[in-house]
């Protein structure tokens, strides 16, 4: 299980980029600004800034070594604790850095992972960071011996632990294949109750988006649920699956799940793809953007990377831009003007709201086939054994579709319904022997 240890409080954090060429300094900004939302989200107070402009990363010490001095000097008068790459660094790189910094010394990925231990809280969200923070950690153990101990506390060391990075890699290669047989039979079981939800022919719907777009938000306007909402990064990780009821008095299931970055490590996306798979089995995924967010096309880039990551590039896909709130009217017309099939909601105000309702029913309904069903008596050894018309198949017709007309003669009943796609090939399960016609 994820272990945490005890940190100090704000630990006094320097954040380190670099950018390949001028033209993309204003990108290499952006992202050491969430890099410092993500150090403070982490428990750090960012004291220090520094990116260079080169045209690859030094393979020994990924900044060149004339920024190596200055960012030493830097990081000593502001009596730095930590230094925070914005990249993933190499395990030489690490080492480099560390001895000539003379200072604790993270990356990108490890401070992604320490948010995720720091937020799981559910046994299986513990499992799903402890195993990719030990694949993380496992090749990074080679050259590694007594240095190990600067990992007793600290931002980059919640998680596994002083004492499993202690370990040989045997053990560690061990408790992975101990995690991961946990996570697989999690699989399972998701995977049946997602069958089960199939079955009864519930439509499900996800609400993906990058992190802090106001998932959460919405989730609770939608439902009346009570889930932990918070201006802050990775607040949700483990999925919450409630009924939403429809206008049209139909019910869908609504998903809110985990999060996403740009750049999210290759490691969480694997661990958590028991998680992630409810977004793959969705009917229609809803993208939450932040609307008031700078770089709102990176972010919604690096959403649509991670859905074709966990195979649900293929889920219909409808766009809700969040916190319109903060736009101004020409602000808020440039961008529907920009996005016509896009929805533009406040889900703290619930501005929206309803219209995305709206939309969410029509899209579920015009998933759908027209059918027309013929219900006659139920034959039996001999005329006289007939039996009246099957009721209770009727019932699961009435359950499953949209019932457009009922024609009801002395012993047949003609029913038209408009059948959601994927169930046209558990229609004959449905109504039994009676006589079917698809349009």
């Amino acid at each position: 299980m994820v272990q945490r240890l005890k940190t100090p409080e704000s630990e006094r954090a320097a954040l380190v980029g670099l950018v390949s060429n001028t033209a993309r300094r204003h990108d290499g900004e952006h992202s050491l600004a969430e890099l410092g939302g993500l150090a403070e989200a982490a428990g750090a107070k960012v004291v220090l800034r520094m990116v260079q402009e080169r045209p690859r990363p030094d393979p020994a010490t990924f900044i060149g070594s004339g920024k190596v001095e200055s960012l030493a000097a830097a990081c000593a008068e502001a009596d730095v604790d930590v230094v925070i790459v914005d990249n993933e660094l190499t395990p030489a790189q690490l080492r480099q850095l560390e001895a000539r910094l003379s200072c604790k010394v993270i990356d990108r990925t490890q401070l992604i992972l320490d948010i995720f231990a720091k937020r799981a809280r559910t046994r299986e969200g513990k499992w799903q960071v402890e195993l990719a923070q030990l694949e993380y950690l496992l090749p990074r153990l080679v050259g590694h011996g007594a240095e190990l101990s600067r990992l007793g506390g600290g931002i980059g060391t919640r998680g596994p632990g002083e004492t499993k990075l202690e370990t040989d890699r045997r053990r560690i290669r061990d408790r992975i294949k101990a995690i991961q047989r946990d996570i697989d039979q999690l699989r399972q079981r998701r995977g049946q109750m997602r069958e089960r939800r199939t079955k009864r022919s519930v439509p499900t719907v996800a609400l993906v988006g990058y992190t802090n777009a106001g998932k959460t938000t919405l989730f609770n306007r939608l439902t009346k649920e009570k889930a932990l909402a918070s201006d802050a990064l990775f607040v949700t990780l483990d999925p919450l699956i409630r009924q939403v009821r429809l206008p049209d008095g139909g019910v869908l299931l609504l998903t809110d799940t985990v999060g996403f970055i740009d750049r999210l490590p290759h490691a969480l996306v694997a661990a958590f793809r028991a998680t992630l798979e409810e977004v793959s089995g969705a009917d229609i995924a809803v993208h939450v953007i932040d609307a008031a967010s700078e770089t709102r096309e990176r972010s919604i880039a690096a959403v649509r990377r991670v859905l074709s990551e966990v195979g649900a590039e293929d889920v219909p896909l409808l766009d809700v831009f969040n916190k319109v709130d903060l736009l101004n009217a020409d602000e808020r017309r440039r961008l529907q003007e920009a996005n016509p099939a896009a929805l533009l909601i406040s889900a703290a105000s619930g501005k929206g709201a309803p219209e995305l309702l709206d939309a969410v029913a029509a899209r579920v309904g015009l998933d759908a086939r027209r059918v027309t069903v013929t219900f006659g008596p139920r034959r039996g050894p001999t005329r006289e054994a007939d039996q009246e018309v099957d009721r209770e198949a009727i019932a699961r017709l009435y359950r499953v579709a949209k019932v457009v007309s009922q024609v009801t003669t002395r012993n047949r009943i003609v029913i038209e319904a408009d059948l959601p796609r994927r169930l046209l090939d558990r229609l004959p399960e449905l109504v039994g022997k009676a006589v079917t016609c698809v349009t």
